[in-house]
């Protein structure tokens, strides 16, 4: 049914679950490439044990020093790409993706609909219930910013990372340069906007409660990715609508911002006159009202503009 595709396995410490991803790995996965990301629990000693039952199927890629579950991805998407396979999954190494939906992750991928897919787990009542309200809230907050700085406005689950990409990606991303840490899916997406490929939401069940043990801070992740697509999103412009093309949403997002600061500005001077004197200038208070209206018109022409011109790259 799937021909030369394989399955990367990203594993830290997970000596617990790695075991029940093999076993449970369905039958038509060609190849499993387990990369350890220089684990210090016996993680390498399960797969090793698997490995003498199944040589031929389970690759294991070991890192020496930890590169960040981004890193452990790169590794098996380059192993993918110099073997010349046709498509690669990442099914994460704490089994909290079910295999079961690994068809479904390969369907629009194997036959041609897309470039790239990529789990969606917030679509549907069932699913919100299962996942902790604070990876809830988290997760929609950063799928949001995504959503702006990605150029795929259609993708729901950013931060989900089952996901499928075809061989075409695999050898024309630079893999050294994507981000190694927990926003990894989120800086994915910007380069492969840059690039124009076409990507796929697919529902898919959350899994959660298996004995996982999770180092995400949530708070922390917020900043720190925030930050990354901030970065990310500045690049994407750049490379996308200046260099590589042109369009005049770059304007739009220029004058936007421009206002936004000058508003920012305008308001506090009205708080300053306000606060000394009891009142406000009608003056100050007009530049204060043009600014903000024409900042917000100008970012939201810019996101519609975006939107359009990504339009066909909806998997």
């Amino acid at each position: 049914m799937y021909k030369d595709q394989t399955v990367v396995v990203p594993a830290f410490n997970e000596k617990k679950l790695v075991g029940r991803v093999i076993e449970t790995m369905p039958e038509f996965v060609d190849r499993i490439v387990v990369v350890d990301d220089c684990s210090a629990d016996g993680t390498v000693s399960v797969v090793e044990g698997y490995r003498k039952n199944d040589g031929e199927r389970i690759e294991l890629i070991r890192h020496d020093e930890n590169q960040g579950v981004g890193g452990a991805i790169a590794s098996g998407y380059e192993w993918a790409r110099d073997n010349d396979f046709d498509v690669a999954v990442v099914m994460a190494g704490d089994a909290q993706m079910d295999p079961g939906d690994l068809p479904a992750l390969l369907d629009p991928v194997v036959e041609g609909k897309a470039d790239y897919a990529k789990g969606d787990r917030l679509t549907g009542r069932v699913n919100l219930d299962v996942i902790p309200k604070a990876r809830l809230w988290g997760n929609s907050i950063l799928s949001f910013l995504t959503k702006i700085a990605s150029g795929y406005w259609h993708v729901v689950d950013s931060q989900s990372g089952y996901t499928a990409i075809n061989k075409r990606a695999l050898n024309t991303l630079d893999w050294s340069r994507m981000y190694r840490r927990y926003g990894q899916p989120n800086h994915l997406l910007v380069m492969l906007n840059v690039h124009n490929f076409r990507v796929a939401d697919v529902q898919i069940e959350p899994v959660y409660n298996v004995g996982e043990v999770s180092g995400l801070n949530i708070k922390k992740s917020i900043v720190t990715i925030s930050w990354l697509l901030l970065r990310s999103f500045v690049w994407r412009l750049r490379e996308k609508y200046v260099i590589r093309d042109f369009h005049p949403l770059v304007f739009f997002y220029l004058l936007g911002f421009g206002m936004a600061v000058l508003s920012i500005f305008f308001f506090g001077r009205l708080v300053v006159l306000w606060a000394q004197n009891g009142f406000v200038p009608g003056i100050t208070f007009l530049a204060w009202m043009f600014s903000s209206i024409v900042g917000l018109q100008s970012i939201f022409f810019a996101m519609w503009f975006d939107m359009e011109h990504n339009r066909h790259l909806r998997g």
